[in-house]
């Protein structure tokens, strides 16, 4: 079976976040929420997928009018 770095690095997380909670889900829910408080959500929180299609839609027309305008801010000069 073709191993996933990406996965193998998920499951070293949990391991290693239940050995801090003593693999208990109580504490567990405890320490996550102690995190939470700490470390307060300041950006946009996406919720679902037609939410993320959304943020990236507005997030390519935004890059888009950029372009344009850097394109028009100053004709070319003829020499």
């Amino acid at each position: 079976m073709k191993s996933d770095s990406i996965l193998e690095e998920l499951w070293a997380v949990k391991d290693k976040l239940a050995r801090e909670a003593g693999y208990d889900v109580d504490r567990f829910v405890q320490n996550l929420r102690q995190w939470e408080k700490a470390h307060l959500q300041t950006g946009r929180v996406i919720r679902n997928a037609e939410e993320l299609r959304q943020f990236v839609a507005e997030e390519e027309r935004a890059r888009a009018a950029a372009a344009a305008l850097t394109l028009n801010e100053s004709p070319p000069r003829p020499d």
